[in-house]
């Protein structure tokens, strides 16, 4: 092979490079933008679960309060008769809702399932 179809070679193969170095750049800078918009939108997102979570809380304190209290005046008991009631039902639907949660979320899992649990935890905490 003659020196100039070896330097023609070389060039090209330098302008393929420099070519796939650019869309690199440019898939790279990409994806940081979209990683941005997506962090946007996760921490939204959980601010307005955790905004849901706690008012969802304070209207179950104000459900049991009134159920104590439409309890005390039915069956005519005292204030902590209708206390221990309620706190029994409580205990009793925590029960069930640990046990049933506890069922579902048994295994086996595929090992698709695994990785992705495992990217999105990783995602979501930033690690």
């Amino acid at each position: 092979m003659s020196e100039s179809k070896r330097s023609n070679g070389l060039g090209a193969a330098a302008r393929v490079t420099a070519l796939a170095s650019s869309v690199m750049d440019l898939h790279v800078r990409i994806a940081l933008q979209e990683v941005d918009r997506e962090k946007r939108r996760l921490i939204s997102g959980g601010i307005f679960l955790a905004m849901g979570g706690a008012l969802m809380f304070l209207a179950l304190l104000a459900s049991e309060i009134v159920l104590t209290i439409w309890i005390k005046e039915k069956l005519l008991l005292s204030l902590t008769n209708a206390l221990i009631i309620i706190g029994i039902f409580n205990i009793f639907l925590a029960g069930l809702s640990l046990r049933i949660g506890g069922q579902l979320t048994k295994g086996p899992y595929l090992p698709e399932t695994l990785e992705g649990l495992s990217k999105t935890t990783k995602a979501v905490l930033g690690k």
